[in-house]
């Protein structure tokens, strides 16, 4: 039996909370590795944890200064040569674009490792779907993702969320919030049903519990909507509506809405709040501004008008909250606009899924303290075109 189909077969068929002792078992048996080890980038995506390692090789990484944060960020594999000659392979554990972590295998030469790093490479892939299917029947690579405890409001705001990233031929998809462990009422949700994406960013009001309840509640009333087939001016009237009816206008949701047709590149938008759009195209970041709405949720039975933006192959748009473009200096100065759009011409070389969190470590900086008043969320979307022959 070809290597890769067995260590395929053994991923399928482990018990959730066991992947990597069978990735283990297979990797050591069938390509002689002498370690195999899984690490997990966790909420504030500051370090790789390991997954039930063994005591005596128990690590934490950085992600921004280690051979296994560099596969990391750059989805590739990164190869380290150990004091004892030994090769360390890293290799990103990514789903569909939605970047899990890391598998490092380490084999007795760079010969042995550079004759098997392709199937390897396969292997992580298939690691990472089992990882998210697993997700839904053990804690273990939840509980591996953990730096701190999460508060219970954010908690809740990372099971609600679809993932950190997502890429397609079309496109690719980063996002981040901030604090990590103590988020509370921003979020985001994206869903590509084939020919079109689907783009939710959320300012949440209020704080802790509350706040967290209130964008559960927006959340999930769009995406009943969404799922029924509602275009997204719909879309945002029957979320107005549920949660007007279960706070009477005593508490409101900002939400900016995106529909974007995945064969045209035609995006639709409506603006329902506070969340901000920037564009950055030919190296010039322009804010896009639209016609302002209502939050959802604060009258009853509000119309939404869906509105038009011109996006070209190659733009890449950038979402914030007003966790990012409001916060402010020691001395008072607010981030805003000119600021953000420096930061966003400095990360435009990274990729996607790396934009969010260089921005947010901007801010940090502008802000002089590594605690934030305000939970802040940012989102990178890149647009590259429809698929080739696509009509």
């Amino acid at each position: 039996m070809n290597r890769f189909v067995a260590a395929e077969r053994a991923l399928r068929s482990a018990p959730p909370h066991r992947l990597v002792d069978a990735v283990r078992e297979v990797l050591c048996s069938d390509y002689a590795a002498k370690a195999v080890d899984l690490f997990m980038a966790d909420y504030g995506l500051s370090v790789l944890q390991g997954v039930c390692p063994p005591l005596d090789r128990l690590e934490v990484l950085p992600v921004h200064s280690s051979p296994a944060g560099r596969a990391f960020g750059a989805q590739e594999p990164c190869t380290e040569v150990c004091r004892d000659g030994r090769v360390r392979v890293h290799l990103p554990v990514t789903a569909r674009g939605d970047r899990l972590g890391v598998l490092t295998v380490t084999m007795t030469s760079a010969e042995q490792a550079a004759e098997c790093v392709a199937d390897l490479a396969e292997v992580a892939e298939v690691l990472a779907h089992e990882i998210v299917v697993a997700d839904r029947e053990t804690d273990v690579y939840l509980q591996a993702r953990r730096r701190d405890r999460l508060t219970l409001a954010a908690e809740m705001q990372w099971q609600l969320l679809p993932g950190r990233s997502s890429a397609r031929t079309e496109y690719a998809l980063g996002a981040q919030l901030e604090p990590a462990y103590a988020i509370f009422g921003d979020n985001f949700d994206w869903s590509s049903p084939g020919d079109r994406l689907m783009l939710y960013v959320t300012n949440g009001m209020g704080e802790g519990i509350e706040a967290a309840l209130l964008t559960s509640l927006g959340i999930n009333a769009l995406r009943n909507a969404r799922r029924a087939g509602l275009s997204i001016a719909d879309q945002a009237a029957l979320a107005d509506q549920a949660i007007h009816a279960h706070y009477r206008g005593h508490a409101h949701l900002s939400v900016l809405l995106l529909d974007l047709d995945l064969s045209s590149g035609r995006m639709l938008a409506v603006d329902a709040g506070s969340p901000r759009m920037l564009r950055l195209r030919d190296r010039t970041v322009t804010p896009v501004d639209f016609e302002a709405q209502l939050p959802l949720g604060m009258f009853e039975e509000t119309d939404y008008v869906v509105q038009e933006v011109h996006v070209e192959p190659g733009d890449r748009m950038v979402f914030v909250t007003d966790g990012v473009y409001g916060v402010a200096a020691p001395g008072g100065e607010r981030y805003g606009d000119h600021a953000l759009s420096r930061a966003i011409l400095a990360t435009s070389l990274l990729p996607a899924a790396e934009v969010p969190g260089a921005v947010l470590r901007e801010v940090s900086g502008h802000r002089g303290s590594s605690v934030p008043d305000d939970d802040a969320l940012v989102l990178c979307l890149d647009w590259f075109g429809p698929r080739p022959g696509q009509d």
